[in-house]
Formats: C-alpha cells, structure tokens, sequence
C-alpha cells in the first residue's frame, strides 16, 4: 500500500520536514528499515543509527537533528508510528457477536448484549458474560463465573468456579484462573488438600499474559488490582493481593498471601515468598528474591533482596572475593613465618 509521506504526515497529526511527496511502503523498525520504509526515533542519540539506516523516512520527537532524510515531528512517537503500522497492516476483521454453533453455553448462562463465544468454547452454568466481550476457541469458563464488557479472552484460557473477572480485561491464551491453590496439612503422614473455598478477583482494565497460572484463595480470594499487567508465565499464589497497576515481567513468582502496594514492578525471573508486604512504589530488580518486607518507594536488588545501593556494594566486594583470598593467603603464610621468628627473638 504506496502512501506518499505527507498523507502520513496528515494521518498522525505531525509536523512534515522534507520531502512531503516521499513515497512510503512499509514501515519497520531502525533494525529492520529498508528502502521504501518508515521507522521511528523517539530520542535524540538515535540520530546516528537513522542516518545510517536504510530506511526513507522517519518519525522523531521534537528537537531530533536534522538529516538527510525526511522525517515527521510528532509529539508522541510511539503512538504515531503505530498508527503508520495500523494503516499498513490493519487488525484483523472484529468476530461478527453472536454464539457460534459448536460452543457450548449452559441454558442458565447470561450472555450481553454483542457479546461472541467462538467455536468450541464452553460456558458453564450461572456464567454471566457482559456486553461486547469475546470469547475466543477452547476456553472454558467454569459454573459461577463472572467476565464484565469489553474483555478479550484467548484461546484455551480455563477460569475455574467462580472466578471474577472485570471489564476491559484482556487475558492471552493457556492462562489458569483459579486452580488450587498449594496448600496442604499433614494429616496421619499424608499431606492433605486444605480447603479452596475462594476465588480469584480480577478488576477492571487488568491484562494478563500468556501460560500465567493465577490460584484462588483458601477462603477469600486472590486479587489483582485495577490496571495491573502481568507479562507471560507469571505465578500468583493463594490468598495473595496484589495491588493497582502493578507490572509483574515474564517468570515473576509470588508465594502465598502476599500483598503488594499499587504501582508495584517486578523485573523478570523475580519472587518473593509468602507472607510479605511489597509497598507501594517499589521497584524489585530482574532475578531478585524477595524474603522480607519491602518499604514503599525503594528500589531493592539481588538475592536476597536488599536496598539496590547496598546490593550494588555487596557485589562489588564479591567481585573482588578471588583477588582477597589470594591476599589472605598470602597474609597467612607471612603470619606463620613471623610466629615461628617470635621464639628466637624472645630468648635473645
């Protein structure tokens, strides 16, 4: 689809400098532009890789040098590149509402108002669905269930009983609502299933990646709160409440009835175990093991945890760690030749 750059230019709302009859095919990224295509920089220290990219054109933030190429100023780059993708490469067309034939849809289930359940989906009974919300191929959303307006749920998702999700939630494929939780009792040497009387509670405007398992509660429920993301493969154990607009990366961990603050970030591969408090604020980095409580605002580190400025020192020393035993080696042998010296001394 051949766009000249100054339709491109109109499209985003942004500001044209250069050639404004430049004509565009594509658009890709800087590592990936070739001739035809448009890419962004979104910072000025971009300059020199757009100058050597092969790309045609560019969108750039305000202030980016000028070069060769022709670009366009846009408040937002991000935003208006992506809207240059869309008009390349349109979303695919919406599911016309309506229950398709092979799903499956208990006679007491509540479907809204252009509400789509696709093929071999299964919705159990007392199941309430809001308006507009998909549900996509193989997910089976078990009896007590609640999905408010305006929520996307992919393919293979299982929501066990009673699982409360809002609206506007988006949920990728493989992920698990509301499994048991792991708690046992040892019960005349066997370890016996406690109680799973609760649920899972996801609010409004949650996104959840793919093959993340989130466990319902023993008596209560499991929670997210509103605007939280979790990335793909993230565990969240029973009874834990997790709080407003937390960003959870790829392989985070949580054990049971942890709570965190809202505005909580755990970097990728990081846990924490149960029965601790993550304030509001704090950041947890990448692989970090969380073992007690974390204040609001801090930025902790390492395994364990610790305030990120003394993670950091604690490092440094460990890096030297070769160095200082062969120093303490060295010191050693010094002191066992001054000891056996000292005798000799003392007589003379």
């Amino acid at each position: 689809m051949k766009t000249q750059l100054d339709e491109l230019a109109e499209l985003v709302g942004g500001q044209l400098v250069g050639a404004e009859d430049t004509p565009i095919d594509d658009a890709a990224t800087l590592r990936d532009a070739v001739s035809g295509d448009i890419t962004f920089a979104d910072n000025p220290r971009l300059a020199p890789q757009l100058a050597a990219s092969k790309a045609s054109a560019a969108v750039v933030c305000e202030g980016f040098p000028e070069g060769d190429k022709p670009l366009i100023i846009a408040a937002d780059v991000r935003a208006a590149f992506a809207k240059i993708v869309a008009h390349y490469r349109p979303p695919a067309t919406k599911y016309e509402p309506g229950v398709r034939p092979t799903a499956h849809v208990a006679s007491t289930a509540q479907i809204g108002v252009d509400a789509t359940i696709l093929h071999g989906a299964s919705i159990g009974e007392n199941v309430t669905i809001g308006a507009r919300t998909v549900i996509h191929p193989g997910v089976c959303v078990m009896d007590g269930c609640t999905i408010g307006e305006d929520s996307v749920i992919y393919a293979n998702v299982v929501l066990y009983e009673h699982s409360q999700i809002g609206s506007r939630v988006l949920i990728h494929a493989t992920t698990v609502v509301g499994a048991y939780g792991f708690g046992y009792e040892m019960v005349d040497g066997r370890h016996r299933l406690s109680a799973q009387l609760g649920n899972v509670v996801i609010q409004d405007d949650v996104e959840i990646g793919a093959g993340c398992t989130i466990d319902r509660g023993t008596y209560g429920p499991t929670l997210l709160g509103e605007g939280t993301k979790l990335d793909d493969q993230v565990m969240i154990a029973h009874n834990c409440l997790i709080g407003k607009h937390n960003i959870l990366c790829a392989h985070v961990g949580i054990a049971g009835s942890t709570t965190t603050g809202d505005y909580v970030v755990m970097g990728g591969q990081s846990g924490a175990r149960d029965h601790v408090h993550i304030g509001e604020g704090a950041q947890i980095g990448a692989q970090s093991g969380v073992s007690a409580d974390i204040p609001s605002g801090q930025t902790y580190a390492g395994r364990p945890a610790l305030p990120e400025r003394r993670h950091l020192m604690a490092f440094a020393v460990y890096s030297k760690l070769p160095e200082m035993r062969k120093e303490m080696k060295r010191m050693s042998k010094l002191l066992a030749v001054l000891s056996r010296e000292r005798p000799s001394r003392d007589a003379a």
